[in-house]
């Protein structure tokens, strides 16, 4: 028999979507007193989701002892994969953990993907200069898409939308509708339904507890929002959230969280919202609609 058509087993060319624990620190007890007080009073919001350790914002010379990082990882019920590291940074090498090739960096030099990323993350922005921005930039990549997609790009990239669906239980599948920046969900989304958007991300229905939805731009939500919404997960500090009832049980922008262990201001719970990021901080206003 073929190798190639055994019955036992595949392998496969593929990609895994994880979360990315940024290391910026070499001084672990610093590191260690943070993730504990962070994470021991919501263990169950990230217990068991994969991590990957990424170390390019460390400067050339600085070193972190990657075992014990995994170790503190594993603590808090995170499970670390591998590491993602620049090329100047051959230390990564000697962890027992495998290298891996961060999405945000093919097809661009490493060196100035990270100048980018960091000016990203330290400019601040008011909420008006980052509005116009964002609202530039989607008009200006929706109309290079529009214009240079063919029927075959088309219907890969709806196969790939379709693909990021990760019910977790017996559910109803959820129907989407797509386009190469954007993925509409019009259904409801139960506990355990998990959708990842690979640019921004619309749902015209509940997002119920232990629901979770993920995007790399973007998040509106025209429904209340009761379980996770993770928008700019690969790193982009200019996403926002949007939904019309704001009773989360986790908003997060660029890896910057915030959980219901901070009970949120009446004057937004409850109400029609937008949500971005300003210097590292989640910052949470009222929608005006009328």
């Amino acid at each position: 028999m073929s190798p190639k058509k055994s019955p036992f087993f595949e392998l496969r060319s593929g990609s895994v979507d994880t979360l990315m624990f940024v290391v910026k620190t070499t001084d672990l007890d610093s590191m260690r007193a943070e993730l504990t007080r962070r994470f021991e009073a919501t263990p169950e919001f990230f217990a068991n989701d994969v991590v990957a350790i990424d170390v390019r914002r460390l400067a050339g010379d600085e070193r972190v002892p990657l075992a014990e990082i995994a170790q503190l990882l594993d603590s808090v019920r995170m499970r670390p994969v591998g590491v993602v590291a620049n090329a100047e940074q051959m230390w990564a090498t000697e962890s027992a953990l495998p290298l891996l090739e961060a999405r945000d960096r093919r097809g661009a030099p490493a060196k100035q993907a990270d100048e980018d990323s960091a000016a990203t993350g330290n400019a601040p922005t008011s909420a008006a200069t980052s509005a116009a921005a964002s609202t530039s930039t989607g008009a200006t990549a929706s109309a290079a898409a529009s214009a240079g997609a063919s029927a075959a790009t088309a219907a890969a990239s709806a196969a790939e939308s379709t693909a990021a669906v990760e019910p977790t239980s017996a559910v109803e599948p959820v129907r989407l509708a797509t386009s190469p920046q954007t993925m509409v969900v019009d259904k409801p989304l139960r506990s355990g339904q998990r959708i990842y958007a690979k640019g921004d991300l619309v749902v015209l229905g509940l997002v119920s507890y232990g629901a979770e939805v993920i995007a790399e731009g973007n998040i509106h939500i025209y429904a209340p929002l009761r379980g996770r919404a993770l928008a700019g997960v690969q790193g982009n500090h200019d996403a926002r959230i949007f939904c019309t009832c704001l009773e989360p049980e986790l908003i997060s922008i660029a890896g910057i969280y915030r959980t219901t262990e901070n009970p949120l201001p009446a004057e937004v719970l409850g109400k029609p919202v937008q949500i971005w990021l300003e210097e590292e901080k989640l910052m949470i206003e009222p929608l005006r609609l009328t």
